[in-house]
């Protein structure tokens, strides 16, 4: 199935583009805000094709699609009526829920964190292997600390860390709606050169009398976003008692005047003082109950990770570094994600389905990188036991860490990139600790994560129930009819083939059946088409006529929904084709096997017989 036709079906089970609030993506997953969850069709959306899971959490519906995630999203913002990481519609929901007390707040805090972080990730990612990438050439004398290169490469890794405030004001100030550029203003002011030479000096600085403690904000976090939550409130009122005519000097004059002196003199003390705070618990623990933060950090990483909160940890592990110049957090939580990848490992040896073998394959490369969604939703969980194997060997793989002392010298996210960071005092103990949440993990899954199940033929997916055809190279006629080339189709995708090869009918019957045994894998609310999948992973479109999706259902009535199990011949959907006719549209069906390329598609189009189309693999 084409990114195209799974972002709109995604689109439609959404409850449409008005139902949308906002949609933005990270490394795996489209995410979602709506106005009314009750209008999201999750389960018929985790029967699509292409996605992995869907998962409803802080009142956020999460798309797992996997490394492919960008592709989809790119289609999907094409679609009339989305807007990327914007509103949808200017209407306000009546049924939007409003949660409220403690687990409101905490829900709204964490999308607040994440949504800091996200739009820049991936260059907080680059720069972060970047880092780890130096920090190895240098220890084993690849590169000298004092050359040109190391010094130009150290500059591009070590920029977005180092202006890290500047980041954290333009996305804070898009969030809290504020003018992004006076946000962005105030946290220069925070790493200016001269007030970074104070803080360097110990010079301590007076405004108006008052005294300014020199202090560094450079690669801080929490007092840029102090700041930028009370310019939120600040702006408005500028705006309320300040007229039309001075605003567009004197509000943004006003803010920088206010903002800039008391963030140096209060706010950013105050945010200086929580980080440090927090690090030093942080520390605290870990140099005291290193056993502890191993099982706890290690084992739970990956649940932390699920739920969110995470971007909690994030401003921490950040503060950590900027603070205390390491980071004890990230060297445990990479044994968590090698157990991950270890689980996706054993079930890629052990299992006999082709297609788990096809998923677990490449959800394991993805999380020896750090992607571990693709492992989580469509592997580990599907399954349980390896699940519950790779958090005890994480769990293991985190005592050995903790205990080792081990510390990250930069930010990065843990995978394999991320081990030359952890170079140092404690390293020997890092890579013992990640060998055995890995080899425990790939192990312990093989010998006991698929027991019970890996004997199946068919299927290794207890939700999956598709039949097993002999037929499978054979396609028959989904209507009665007289068979014409795809290139006769009056539609440019249609006849380009860009969805796939396949056949064209102008249909003489009311009655659609399956041209294969398989499972209903898509369907939709207007009827007019419908999507199968055979045992052996083909794909198979049946389009009822061109535009049709305007008539809203009309003329057409399902016999099937999703996840229905269906046989070769069977009625699937009953139509007007006559009448459909008679209100002005296109009177063809087409049949697509939309993953063409993994076949030789033969149209049968010179023969009455049922017979329309051949398939041989490639």
């Amino acid at each position: 199935m084409s990114y195209h036709d799974l972002a709109e079906q995604i689109l439609t089970l959404m409850g449409g583009p008005k139902n949308i609030k906002k949609v933005w993506h990270c490394a795996t997953r489209l995410r979602f805000n709506v106005n009314n969850p009750d209008k999201v069709q999750q389960k018929k959306i985790e029967a699509l094709d292409g996605v992995i899971q869907v998962v409803y959490s802080r009142e956020q519906f999460q798309i797992v699609i996997g490394t492919q995630v960008a592709d989809l999203y790119n289609e999907f913002i094409k679609l009339d009526g989305v807007h990327a990481d914007a509103s949808s519609s200017t209407e306000t929901s009546e049924d939007e829920p409003k949660k409220k007390g403690i687990l409101g707040l905490l829900n709204r805090f964490i999308s607040f964190i994440s949504s800091l972080f996200m739009p820049f990730l991936d260059a907080i990612c680059g720069a972060g292997v970047l880092k780890g990438a130096l920090a190895l050439f240098s220890t084993v004398g690849w590169l000298s600390a004092k050359s040109g290169t190391y010094i130009i490469l150290n500059a591009a890794s070590d920029s977005l860390f180092y202006f890290l405030p500047i980041f954290i004001a333009f996305t804070a100030a898009k969030q809290l709606h504020v003018d992004r550029f006076v946000s962005v203003a105030i946290a220069g002011a925070l790493v200016y050169p001269d007030i970074v030479a104070l803080a360097t000096n110990d010079t301590t600085l007076h405004f108006l009398g008052i005294p300014v403690i020199p202090m560094s904000y450079t690669s801080s976090v929490i007092p840029i976003m102090l700041s930028i939550w009370i310019l939120s409130y600040l702006e408005p009122l500028l705006n309320k008692v300040i007229p039309n005519s001075l605003k567009y000097v004197f509000v943004a004059l006003l803010e920088l005047v206010i903002m800039v002196p008391l963030t140096l003199m209060v706010v950013g003390p105050i945010g200086s003082t929580i980080s440090n705070a927090l690090a030093g618990s942080i520390m605290g623990i870990y140099n005291h109950a290193a056993i502890l933060a191993g099982i706890i950090i290690g084992g739970l990483w990956q649940v932390i990770v699920m739920f969110g909160f995470h971007w909690m940890i994030l401003p921490l592990i950040m503060s950590n570094i900027s603070n205390q110049g390491v980071d004890p957090i990230f060297p445990i939580a990479c044994a968590a994600v090698f157990s991950q990848a270890g689980a996706a490992l054993g079930v890629f040896l052990k299992t006999k389905n082709k297609k788990m073998k096809q998923v677990s394959g490449s959800a394991f490369i993805a999380a020896i990188f750090g992607i571990t969604e693709p492992t989580l939703y469509g592997v580990t969980l599907k399954y349980k036991k390896p699940f519950y194997i790779a958090i005890a060997s994480s769990a293991v793989g985190g005592i050995i860490i903790g205990l080792a002392g081990t510390q990250a010298h930069a930010f990065a996210f843990p995978s394999l990139l991320s081990i030359p960071t952890y170079l140092g005092h404690g390293f020997v103990g890092e890579m013992i600790g990640l060998a055995v949440s890995f080899i425990g993990a790939a192990v312990l899954t093989y010998l006991f994560g698929l027991k019970g199940v890996e004997d199946e033929q068919s299927n290794l997916d207890s939700d999956t129930d598709t039949i097993q055809t002999s037929d499978h190279d054979e396609l028959i006629m989904p209507v009665s009819g007289t068979k014409t080339s795809l290139s006769n189709v009056n539609d440019e995708v249609f006849s380009s083939e860009k969805m796939g090869k396949g056949i064209a009918i102008i249909p003489t019957s009311n009655k659609v059946v399956a041209p294969v045994s398989g499972k209903i894998t898509a369907t939709f609310p207007t009827n007019h088409a419908i999507g199968i999948t055979d045992s052996f992973g083909t794909q198979v479109l049946i389009h009822l006529r061109i535009d049709t999706v305007n008539l809203k259902g009309k003329y057409f009535n399902s016999l099937v929904k999703d996840g229905d199990t269906v046989i070769q011949g069977q009625e699937l959907i009953d139509f007007d084709y006559e009448k459909i006719a008679e209100a002005g549209f296109d009177n063809t069906v087409m049949m697509i096997v939309l993953n063409s390329k993994d076949y030789n598609v033969e149209p049968q189009l010179d023969t009455n017989s049922d017979l329309a189309i051949n398939l041989t693999l490639n």
